[in-house]
């Protein structure tokens, strides 16, 4: 079933005027920065892209629609917090920072968002947010902002790829799989992994301790405004 522009409609009618989708992207690897892609689709527009879920893409396929989908789009934006901030801060305090950067990358703040899982880590950056289990897979504009998002990030990782030719980055998006802990175990950790992830308690290297994380967000932003 193609994903739908029901639930931004829903909102507009509640009387928010501009809504948007997001989405994040990055949230499980072991490497690389975290994600976060917003979307603001056309409101009578019908004549876009057939966009899906970007989980439900090949890679070649999301990059093929990619420059589509974000033409289509009335505005749309990707925020991103590095492999050290995700380390600094958590992964919670990190989406906050990423939607954050997205938001002001945006010509016009959105009033309401839809966002995609259960857990927000929009608010209070968004008046309204609507969270929806699988969004990107129902609601257009999350769907848009999932593929921007994703097919930004693993442009990213393929370049990190090519400074770090051993993970495989460009395979695995430093996501965990069995060649990722091979390299980790033979080379240990790189300099974009997020070292205060549990999968450091396996890394045979007692030169690469597990990073103790630091600051809240409050600290961070005092500290780089």
């Amino acid at each position: 079933m193609a994903p739908t522009r029901d639930v931004e409609q829903r909102l507009r009618d509640e009387g928010f005027e501009v809504v948007v989708g997001i989405d994040e992207v990055g949230k499980g690897a072991w490497a690389g920065p975290l994600a976060v892609g917003i979307a603001r689709i056309p409101v009578d527009d019908l004549t876009g892209v057939p966009i899906r879920d970007s989980k439900t893409l090949t890679e070649k396929a999301r990059e093929r629609m990619f420059d589509s989908v974000r033409d289509w789009c009335t505005d749309h934006a990707v925020g991103l917090a590095s492999h050290d901030e995700c380390d600094l801060l958590g992964m919670a305090e990190a989406q906050r920072l990423a939607t954050r950067r997205a938001l002001d990358q945006l010509a016009i703040r959105p009033d309401a968002a839809v966002v995609d899982g259960s857990w927000d880590f929009v608010s209070p950056q968004v008046r309204r947010v609507q969270m929806m289990v699988k969004a990107d897979a129902a609601c257009l504009s999350v769907a848009a902002a999932s593929i921007i998002a994703k097919v930004t990030r693993d442009r990213l990782m393929r370049e990190l790829a090519l400074d770090h030719p051993m993970y495989r980055f460009e395979g695995n998006k430093g996501y965990p799989c069995q060649w990722h802990r091979t390299a980790l175990a033979g080379y240990g950790p790189s300099a974009v992994h997020r070292t205060s992830w549990a999968f450091m308690d396996g890394v045979p290297w007692s030169g690469a301790p597990r990073r103790e994380r630091s600051l809240t967000l409050f600290e961070y932003r005092s500290a780089n405004p």
